[in-house]
């Protein structure tokens, strides 16, 4: 028997699943693909895939209304979405509709992986975040449907970049962030600006958590490489 993860392919440009399948075998993954949204979900049932690698924009059924019939049918199978959009509105929407991470075309399919693996040791570890209306680390709260936040029971002002800064972080608890991967999800490469602009929403986030860097509870700078969020994360399900 076949012991390792099976990723479920869903995209219609053959020339993409060619490519990706033959690297995703290569790096330990047993892969299965469909041709659209439609093919997805038949065939769901019976391969009961570890993860779902998701085109957006395909025929017949694209793959937002799939991850919504997944989520709105209780089929929390972990989703990562691949797109050629790379609005910041889009993005935001993708998260809160129940995918757990989002790759925008092209990519570097070693990428891929690397994401394939992060979403895999959450969902190991029990961390199924992405259907929470609220995020909680301690004192920490996020109201994902609100974008409010709360610490200590008082709820505290963001900016709506840094609140989606820090819900990314805490999506992605433990895991190394790049700056650039920060820019690619929070801003999008279409809206080109330095990777300044997110250490300056990280210093925003710090003052206003009062989380210092040095010794920090919520977010550690990883030096040359990115953002983690240290603490523990747990969810309030949608209700």
């Amino acid at each position: 028997m076949d012991s390792r993860p099976k990723i479920l392919l869903v995209d219609d440009e053959a020339s993409v699943t060619s490519t990706l399948t033959t690297f995703l075998e290569l790096s330990g993954f047993e892969v299965a693909v469909a041709r659209n949204g439609e093919e997805a979900l038949a065939m769901l049932e019976r391969l009961s895939p570890a993860l779902i690698v998701l085109d957006v924009l395909m025929p017949r059924l694209d793959g937002r209304e799939t991850l919504r019939r997944l989520r709105r049918g209780g089929n929390w199978t972990p989703v990562i979405l691949l797109t050629q959009i790379g609005g910041t509105p889009e993005r935001i929407m993708a998260f809160q509709e129940g995918a757990d991470d989002y790759l925008n075309k092209p990519f570097d399919p070693q990428e891929l992986v690397v994401r394939i693996r992060a979403v895999l040791r959450r969902v190991t570890a029990g961390r199924q975040l992405h259907g929470a209306r609220q995020l909680v680390c301690g004192p920490l709260s996020l109201d994902r449907l609100a974008r409010r936040t709360y610490l200590n029971g008082r709820e505290i002002a963001l900016t709506p970049k840094a609140f989606s800064v820090l819900e990314y972080l805490m999506l992605h608890p433990d895991e190394i962030i790049t700056r650039e991967r920060l820019l690619d999800t929070i801003w999008g490469w279409d809206n080109v600006v330095g990777t300044r602009v997110a250490d300056t929403r990280i210093t925003e986030l710090r003052k206003a958590l009062g989380d210092d860097p040095a010794r920090p509870t919520f977010i550690e700078t990883i030096a040359g490489q990115g953002y983690r969020f240290v603490g523990q994360v747990s969810e309030t399900s949608t209700g």
